[in-house]
C-alpha cells in the first residue's frame, strides 16, 4: 500500500451458511430500494397516488435488470462468445456487468407497461423518479469496488484505489494503483441528484424534462469518465462504445428539453394526472361495463 492510496474491500462476497451473500447484490438492492422511497415521495407530492411507484416497479425492475445485462453482454461479447469464453457466464448477473443504457432503456418499457395498467402519464412519473434513479446509479456503483471492477488507468494520485493482483489487467500486473472510477461516478451521480432536484423546484420541471435533465447531466460525467476507465470495450473510431452512447443520448435528451418545453410549457397538476387516471379506468360505455 503506497501512503496516498486506499485499499480495495478484502472481500466481497460472505458465506451465511451455504448461501453466498454478496456485495453487489446488496448494493444494487439497496439503490432499488432508495429510488422507489424517494420516487413515491416525490410522485405523491406531484399529485400521484401512494403504491403507485412500488406497484409499477414491479414491471420496471425486472425489465431494467433483464435490459441492462442484455446491453453488457451484446456490447462485449468477447468475454462470452469469444475464445475462450464461457457463454452460460452470460447469466451471472451477481459477478457484475449491467449496461445502464439498456437498463434504462427496457426499464423504460417496463415503466410504460406499469404506467398504462394504472392510467399514470410515463412523463411526469419519469420526472418524480429522475434523482432517485440517478441515486440508485450511485449506490451501485459501490457494487463495483468491492468486486474491484470498472476502475481506471494506473496512478499515484492521493485518491488512487488499490487492486488486487488477481483483478488487473496482464499487461498491468506490476502496478498497484489505478483512478477509482466507480468513486467518481458515484459522487457525479450524487450531483446529478442534487441537480435534478433543484432544476425541478426553479423551473417546475414537467412532461418529461426532469428525468431528460437527469440524462442529459448524467452523460456529460459518464463520457468522460469512461475515457479513464480501462476495462476491456469496442472501439469506434477512437472512443469506447458507451462515448458515443453517451454523446447521442445527450444530444437526444437535450433536444427533447428544447422541444418539449416550447410545445408543453409548465408541469403537470395533480388534477390532470387524476383526470388522466380516472379516463383511462372509465369504461367506454355503459355497454361494457361487467355485469
Amino acid at each position: 500500500m503506497t501512503p496516498a492510496s486506499f485499499p480495495s474491500p478484502a472481500e466481497g462476497v460472505w458465506q451465511l451458511g451455504p448461501f453466498p451473500l454478496r456485495a453487489y447484490a446488496l448494493f444494487i438492492i439497496a439503490g432499488i430500494a432508495l429510488a422507489i422511497w424517494l420516487g413515491e415521495r416525490r410522485w405523491v407530492a406531484r399529485g400521484g397516488r401512494s403504491g403507485d411507484v412500488t406497484e409499477i416497479a414491479s414491471w420496471m425492475v425486472p425489465f431494467g435488470i433483464i435490459g441492462g445485462r442484455l446491453y453488457h453482454v451484446v456490447t462485449s461479447p468477447q468475454a462470452y462468445f469469444g475464445d475462450g469464453g464461457e457463454p452460460v457466464r452470460a447469466l451471472y448477473i451477481w459477478q457484475g456487468g449491467l449496461g445502464i443504457w439498456g437498463a434504462i432503456a427496457l426499464g423504460g418499457v417496463g415503466a410504460w407497461i406499469g404506467c398504462r395498467r394504472r392510467g399514470i402519464p410515463l412523463p411526469a412519473f419519469a420526472d418524480a423518479l429522475a434523482p432517485g434513479v440517478v441515486l440508485a446509479q450511485a449506490v451501485g456503483r459501490l457494487g463495483n469496488y468491492f468486486n474491484q471492477e470498472l476502475y481506471g488507468r494506473a496512478t499515484d494520485l492521493p485518491w488512487a484505489v488499490e487492486i488486487d493482483r488477481q483483478h488487473r489487467p496482464a499487461d498491468l500486473l506490476g502496478q498497484q494503483t489505478y483512478h477509482p472510477t466507480f468513486l467518481y461516478e458515484l459522487l457525479w451521480n450524487v450531483g446529478v441528484a442534487v441537480l435534478v432536484v433543484w432544476a425541478d423546484r426553479r423551473f417546475r420541471l414537467g412532461h418529461g424534462r426532469a428525468f431528460a435533465l437527469y440524462v442529459a447531466a448524467y452523460t456529460v460525467g459518464r463520457g468522460w469518465i469512461e475515457g479513464l476507465r480501462i476495462d476491456p470495450a469496442n472501439d469506434v473510431l477512437g472512443l469506447r462504445l458507451n462515448e458515443w452512447t453517451s454523446l447521442l443520448v445527450f444530444l437526444g435528451a437535450v433536444t427533447y428539453i428544447v422541444v418539449s418545453a416550447r410545445r408543453r410549457p409548465g408541469r403537470e397538476t395533480p388534477e390532470e394526472i387524476e383526470a388522466r387516471r380516472t379516463d383511462r379506468a372509465a369504461p367506454r360505455s355503459t355497454e361494457e361495463v361487467p355485469t
